[in-house]
């Protein structure tokens, strides 16, 4: 299943999630965002979040400014750093979020 991620079809202003892996350590999951959907922004105080755009387009959020970011892109997001993305096509867009250590 490395080639693959669920088939998720969102509406539009709608967000479909779905964890690929979990351990004791780590969270990968999916979020497939219909157009208009997003997700807000937030951060996550003791762990790296890193995104991972799969398909489409979208605006990510990092602190205090946005930069839109197509597939295939990466965007870390370092510990404590607001983050969060919104897809202002009108195609679906599909991003993995990596958190890493999991919050105790």
């Amino acid at each position: 299943m490395l080639d693959s991620y669920p088939d998720l079809d969102p509406g539009e202003d709608e967000v479909l999630t779905e964890e690929l892996f979990v351990s004791d350590d780590v969270l990968v999951k999916a979020f497939a965002l219909g157009p208009g959907g997003s997700v807000d922004p937030h951060e996550h105080e003791g762990a790296t979040n890193v995104f991972h755009v799969l398909e489409g387009t979208v605006v990510v959020t990092r602190d205090d400014g946005e930069e839109t970011v197509a597939a295939p892109g990466v965007v870390p997001n370092e510990r404590g750093a607001v983050h969060g993305a919104h897809n202002e096509s009108e195609e679906r867009a599909v991003l993995t979020a990596s958190l890493c250590p999991l919050p105790s």
